[in-house]
Parts: C-alpha cells; sequence; structure tokens
C-alpha cells in the first residue's frame, strides 16, 4: 500500500486506538497475569506465560490456566517456597515443546534471579543499553542459565545474539515496561524506557510491516527488528511497541 508517512502513522495511530482497549485483553494470554496485583506476581505469570505463547492463543490461555492452578494461585510465593520435591506437582505439564522438565528448571532459575540477583527487573535495567533491550535480553539468558539446568531448557528462551528476533521475550518486556492509559500493557518497570522496547516479530506483525513498507527484510530475524524498530521510532520515538498492537490487529482480526 502506498501512504505517505503522515498517512501511514495516522492509520496506524487510528488502529492502535482500535486495538489498545481493555477489551483485547479478553483473547489474549495478557489475560493470565492480568489476574494478579502483587508486582512480582505478575512479573512470573507475564514471564511464564510469555514463554509458552506459541501456537493457538486459545491453547496459551488454557497452558496459562493450568500454571496459575500449579502454582496456587500465587506464583512468588510458590516459586520462592520451590524445592525439588514438589516437581511432582508438575507431573503432565505440557505446551508444544514446553514440558515439566523446562517448568521444574524455570521455578527454580526464577527463585534464583529473585533471591541472589534482585529480580527480573534488575537483571533486565542492568543490562539494557540506552538505546535497546536486545543486549539485555542476551544478558538475562546467561544469568537464567547459570545454574545447573537441563540442555533442552535452553531452547525456550531466544538469544538476539544468536540472530534471533527473541519475540515471546520482547512481548514480556512490553507488558512490563509500557505504560497504557488503557490499562493493558501494565507499565510495572518505571525504571526502563518504553522508547528501548522492540516489537515482538512474528508471522503476523511481519507481513502487515511489510504490506506497509515498514520492513523490507523477508526473515524474521534479529536484523529484521533492528529494521523494524528504526521504522516505529521514527513515528513515534518515546513509544514505539504501541505499533505492535496495530500490527498485530491488523493481521490477526483484519487479515490484512
Amino acid at each position: 500500500m502506498n501512504f505517505s508517512e503522515t498517512e501511514l502513522k495516522d492509520f496506524l495511530d487510528q488502529k492502535v486506538q482500535q486495538y489498545n482497549q481493555p477489551k483485547f485483553i479478553e483473547t489474549d494470554p495478557i489475560q493470565i497475569p492480568h489476574r494478579f496485583s502483587l508486582k512480582e506476581d505478575i512479573e512470573i505469570m507475564g514471564f511464564l506465560t510469555a514463554t509458552i505463547a506459541w501456537g493457538n492463543r486459545k491453547s496459551i490461555i488454557n497452558s496459562g490456566n493450568k500454571l496459575c492452578e500449579i502454582t496456587g494461585n500465587s506464583p512468588y510465593d510458590f516459586v520462592m517456597n520451590y524445592t525439588p520435591g514438589q516437581k511432582t506437582k508438575l507431573d503432565g505439564f505440557v505446551h508444544r515443546t514446553f514440558n515439566a522438565t523446562d517448568l521444574d528448571f524455570f521455578f527454580r532459575s526464577l527463585k534464583n534471579c529473585y533471591e541472589s540477583r534482585g529480580g527480573l527487573q534488575s537483571i533486565f535495567y542492568n543490562n539494557r543499553t540506552s538505546t535497546s533491550l536486545q543486549p539485555a535480553i542476551s544478558e538475562f539468558k546467561k544469568v537464567f542459565f547459570s545454574i545447573p539446568h537441563p540442555h533442552r531448557t535452553q531452547k525456550h528462551i531466544s538469544n538476539p545474539e544468536k540472530k534471533s528476533a527473541a519475540k515471546r521475550i520482547n512481548m514480556f518486556l512490553r507488558w512490563m515496561v509500557r505504560d497504557d492509559s488503557a490499562g493493558v500493557d501494565f507499565g510495572l518497570w518505571k525504571t526502563i524506557s518504553p522508547a528501548i522496547l522492540s516489537c515482538p516479530l512474528d508471522v503476523h506483525s511481519g507481513n502487515v510491516a511489510r504490506k506497509l513498507g515498514l520492513l523490507s527484510r523477508k526473515q524474521n530475524d534479529a536484523k529484521a527488528l533492528q529494521e523494524l524498530d528504526a521504522s516505529l521510532r521514527k513515528l513515534d520515538p518515546d513509544d514505539p511497541v504501541k505499533y505492535d498492537f496495530a500490527l498485530f490487529g491488523l493481521g490477526v482480526f483484519e487479515g490484512f
């Protein structure tokens, strides 16, 4: 489609307004962390839900419901008191290739993150740059797997240094950092600027971005993310990833 830059911004701003609304929560995995009010509960359940956020959205939400049940609807308390003896509580949990073995390690590693690293927010804050959170994602992966772990579990956290667009973890960061007046994203992490967030890049957002001339690279990888970030930051340098709502909405709900 041929838009002038002003027309494109107006079009996308209108789509953000349309989709960045409370009703968005009803069909989106973000509804799982929205059940909680304690900061750490929201962080942990947001992180776990984002980690398994691939495939059908309904099945993601169903698996998120199971995670709430496993943690007794008190994820932070569950994580901080988690012991290997509780592993049997996880038996039978599976979402695509993420299973009870992975979940057991995630609980142990999250416990370590809060006990010895100051929590999830501190890890990302301490490793950000002035323009990006992508290096912080790579460092986070190193921290997360710094305790003994099953080799198979490493695949569940992406690494931008390995050319990944890290869609799920960028979505988690959007949830935690971006503050919106509609109450969809949480805006819990006030120490990190939304200006350095990156758009969660997947098949839907990538295809729409290409049709709109925001992205030319064919693969949805780290280089494509860099290109898309640059395009979105031109449209709104302070809150570039608000356009994730527009790209996702156009792709999923409108078949753009």
